[in-house]
């Protein structure tokens, strides 16, 4: 081919490839939407116990708005703003699938985030992975929340249940190694995941030491359960339950006198449970802890302490900023956060699962020394770091290990 025609065709083809790139270049930009996303908007769902027995943890869903607000008045994510829509369950299974539905047919949200309780969020399950909704961040320990070869829409955040149990059962093997040990637990999945794991900390050996009384969540008092406890003379006492009936054994074993080491689930760390029981009742307590603790005077000087205390003052002038189920729950708005970040433009809720997938050694916020948040396809348990820690009459205080 002479030089001439080798000029014509590079000519040709550098016009050809000219008038390509544009093309190339606007699919590259191209935006991709699912339901509940706009270039203004991501709309996410969710229910919380705004009323019923564990409306105390609503304070987590109050706080998880107050974020959002903050987030949306400096620009939302990436020119998007956040609106959680977020409506009450009333702490009952079937009035949460109604809102569900009513999320995710009326509304049409993006995904469903931080539902509380694991009752909640295995009535809405199945509902949520046939559709192929996100169902991210529960706000349960339940194992069965952090099942991706079953439920892959369906994303926990916290240490599970059956960890936590595991963790109180090692320490009471390693420094209670013979006595009853009794165990108060509302019969149902919370209850029961706890006690599993409990067992498999203490070892097959202790089964016969154990004492254990359920109780249906509905009821008023459990009274005649801890009457019977505390007529096996144990040496400990663990209290699987949310802080209205948390609370009701706490302050009754402590107006009967009982000496017994005593353990709650760690979501009844918060003035929400130690002020009805008393302070005075609540001392010598222990507790799972996943998160710093606003009182504790560890972290006075601490800049992301300080950030939520400013915060809490602006954005959430009626809430106790001490009260760690405020701070928190600031940890799960912000990994939705970083989600949805991830995800750029392309806003699909396939994609939302993928980056909740794709977490990467993400810096717990406000969470304890070391704690980040990782996760995968197979990895659906995003913390597993936790601290042991004891009441006392102040602050939580960690146990050396």
């Amino acid at each position: 081919m002479s030089r001439a025609a080798r000029g014509r065709v590079l000519k040709l083809c550098l016009i050809a490839w000219c008038a390509v790139v544009p093309f190339i270049a606007d699919a590259a930009a191209q935006k991709l939407y699912g339901p509940g996303v706009s270039d203004t908007e991501i709309l996410i769902g969710q229910t919380a116990p705004y009323s019923g027995p564990a409306s105390a943890f609503s304070r987590i869903h109050k706080t998880e708005m107050a974020y959002f607000g903050y987030l949306n008045s400096k620009g939302g994510i990436n020119g998007r703003k956040v609106r959680l829509l977020s409506y009450d369950d009333g702490f009952s299974p079937p009035k949460a699938f109604e809102q569900v539905r009513r999320l995710v047919e009326q509304d049409e949200v993006a995904g469903i985030f931080s539902l509380l309780g694991t009752a909640i969020n295995v009535s809405v399950r199945q509902y949520l992975n046939a559709r192929k909704i996100p169902q991210l961040f529960a706000a349960a320990q339940s194992s069965s929340l952090a099942d991706p070869q079953h439920f892959p829409y369906t994303m926990g955040f916290l240490p599970t249940l059956r960890s936590e149990g595991r963790m109180y059962g090692e320490h009471i093997a390693a420094t209670q190694p013979t006595g009853k040990i009794a165990v108060i637990y509302q019969n149902d999945d919370f209850g029961k995941d706890l006690l599993a794991g409990l067992k498999m900390g203490l070892g097959t050996r202790r089964d016969a030491d154990i004492e254990a009384q359920p109780f249906e969540v509905t009821v008023p008092t459990i009274d005649g359960q801890i009457a019977v406890l505390a007529a096996a003379k144990p040496a400990v006492l663990l209290v699987f339950a949310y802080p209205k009936h948390a609370a009701q054994a706490i302050r009754r074993v402590h107006e009967m006198g009982l000496k017994l080491e005593r353990y709650v689930f760690s979501g009844n760390g918060s003035t929400s449970t130690v002020q009805p029981a008393g302070v005075d009742a609540y001392k010598g307590v222990l507790r799972a802890a996943f998160f710093k603790e606003p009182t504790d005077p560890r972290w006075k000087d601490d800049q992301e302490m300080h950030e939520w205390l400013e915060f809490a003052k602006k954005y959430m002038p009626d809430a106790d900023p001490t009260d760690y189920l405020n701070s928190s729950a600031l940890a799960f708005a912000k990994v939705l956060e970083q989600v949805l970040r991830q995800c750029g433009d392309n806003l699909t809720r396939e994609n939302i699962l993928k980056q909740a997938q794709s977490l990467r050694d993400f810096p717990l916020p406000l969470g304890l020394p070391g704690s980040s948040v990782s996760t995968s396809p197979a990895n659906y348990e995003p913390i597993k770091y936790m601290e042991l820690q004891r009441f006392d009459g102040v602050t939580w205080v960690p146990i050396e290990k």
